[in-house]
């Protein structure tokens, strides 16, 4: 477990980002489903950045807390922008485009804080908290990527799944959607055991390196 005050610390720095990115991810979604045909987070005004329109009690507050407090990676999920998969024109196919719209919205975001902080560098800005809140931007995204993509029912990577599967399994897996907090304690019991957690630390440290490979060439302008 974290030290409190640097656990206090962390969050306090990252409670931005998380925001952001949560924000980021579920209005991405909204506006992929959109053009896909789905109106329905625009009939209900969600098609904003607000960070209070995406704050759940549990998902978005306790959860990440409790998950990092206990294996430094926090599990999170917003209140999700409503999106009516049956309103796609071609559901079956699109609703995989409208899961990986949040992903590649956290991927741009991710590169957006890289982008700060080699900014701060080359400026000679060394304030300690912008420098750990872009820091914690990146790191932030790319769990938020990692975490969506798992194949989980409920989360962007089993709606994808769900796509890409035929039409009998696709129904059946989508079904376990209804399991989701069970889903969740299975995760947390994973993760507890050390099964899960060295897995997700490889796959947000590989996202991380993305960043950085997407990066390269501002980072080589301006340093």
């Amino acid at each position: 477990m974290t030290d409190i005050n640097t656990f206090v610390q962390t969050v306090t720095v990252a409670a931005i980002p998380v925001l952001l990115a949560l924000a980021w991810n579920q209005v991405a979604r909204a506006y992929a489903a959109r053009y896909f045909g789905d109106n329905t987070a625009a009939e209900q005004g969600r098609l904003d950045l607000n960070p209070l329109h995406y704050i759940d009690p549990f998902g978005t507050v306790l959860l990440p807390l409790l998950t990092y407090w206990a294996f430094q990676i926090p599990l999170l999920y917003p209140k999700a922008a409503p999106v009516n998969f049956s309103r796609l024109r071609n559901p079956k196919k699109q609703m995989g485009f409208v899961a990986l719209a949040g992903p590649a919205a956290n991927l741009a975001m991710g590169v957006v804080w890289g982008f700060l902080i080699i900014v701060f560098r080359a400026s000679g800005v060394t304030e300690p908290f912008l420098t750990g809140m872009a820091q914690a931007g990146i790191w932030i995204n790319a769990v938020v990527i990692v975490l969506s993509l798992l194949p989980i029912p409920g989360f962007d990577g089993g709606v994808l799944l769900t796509s890409l599967l035929p039409m009998r399994a696709a129904i059946a897996f989508d079904g376990l959607s209804r399991h989701r907090f069970i889903i969740l304690m299975l995760l947390m019991l994973g993760m507890s055991s050390g099964v899960l957690s060295p897995l997700l630390n490889t796959l947000i440290n590989l996202v991380v390196y993305l960043f950085g490979v997407l990066l390269f060439p501002v980072n080589l302008l301006l340093s």
